[in-house]
């Protein structure tokens, strides 16, 4: 057993002491500085210029900001990043809910292999959805007219990817995400305590009580990050319609979204400060949603 030198002391010296966190914690500080920090705040100071190019620029102020709101192309882009971003929570996570409500019950065979069945889409890339999509809504010989023609009679050149543009893009992001979203609900569901339900069955509540009682309160924390990840993500639309229109916005610029119109601005005019504003812009308006969603799901946990 060793012992100690006369006059030697067991602990660590204070300054060792105090900065021995800090060494643990400089990875963090040095990638955050790197990789977050620094490209915020360049691309604020960005956003107050004007680019030409990548080496010249010339300072503008707020010019960025107001030419925005003078900008025809930007609000088409905001109405339609908007509009599909209701289509995406109004109609993508209702129907991600039932999808695992129903891959939820007990008795149900083969629940592991369907529940597979409807995650493996988000396992796809998006390029090969687009490609994919873009056979699918083609006039004549698409397979969807095909499928509806088959059905009710649809017309065989209905022109989705040149008049409805944006119900197009909604459908194929269903058909790739409904089963991302429908995990989520799966993992809230089964946490929800099956003795209150089965309470509220013997006293006689029925499907649509049983849900809105026991069911939705349950799952309220989940369903609201799960609405909050999908805004966010559909504020985030690029990749489709950059494959389905070749990095344009479409007919019309019915397919231009938020991020399109900031690459089109940044990348394909050179403008790297017009971009940079478009970012900030878009970045206040989830912002804001993201305030919003917050006062509403509090209102929801108090009533």
């Amino acid at each position: 057993m060793s012992t100690l030198a006369p006059g030697s002391n067991s602990t660590p010296a204070p300054g060792r002491v105090a900065l021995a966190p800090w060494l643990l914690l400089a990875p963090f500080f040095v990638l955050f500085a790197a990789f977050t920090a620094y490209p915020l705040f360049g691309s604020l100071w960005l956003s107050t210029r004007q680019t030409f190019g990548p080496g010249a620029s010339k300072g503008v102020g707020l010019g960025n900001f107001s030419q925005l709101l003078q900008d025809p192309l930007f609000w088409r882009a905001l109405r339609n990043t908007l509009v599909f971003t209701l289509g995406s929570v109004l109609i993508q996570l209702p129907l991600s809910l039932l999808l695992a409500m129903a891959l939820n019950r007990p008795n149900l065979r083969g629940r592991a292999v369907l529940r597979l069945v409807m995650f493996a889409p988000v396992l796809v890339g998006v390029v090969f959805v687009g490609m994919m999509f873009s056979v699918i809504f083609e006039k004549r010989t698409g397979m969807l007219n095909q499928l509806l023609h088959g059905v009710s009679g649809w017309n065989l050149d209905f022109p989705w990817l040149e008049t409805y543009v944006m119900p197009a893009l909604i459908i194929a992001t269903l058909w790739q995400y409904v089963g991302f979203n429908m995990v989520y609900f799966l993992a809230a569901l089964q946490n929800v305590p099956q003795e209150l339900n089965e309470a509220a069955c013997m006293d006689g509540a029925g499907v649509l009580s049983r849900f809105r009682h026991v069911v939705l309160p349950a799952i309220r924390p989940v369903a609201t990050f799960v609405v909050l990840l999908s805004v966010i993500g559909s504020f985030q639309l690029f990749e489709l319609p950059y494959i389905l229109f070749n990095a344009t916005g479409g007919p019309d610029n019915r397919g231009l979204s938020l991020v399109l119109y900031l690459y089109q601005c940044g990348f394909q005019t050179g403008d790297l400060g017009y971009a940079s504003a478009i970012g900030w812009a878009m970045a206040v308006v989830l912002m804001g949603c993201a305030i919003l969603q917050r006062v509403f799901s509090a209102k929801g946990e108090t009533t």
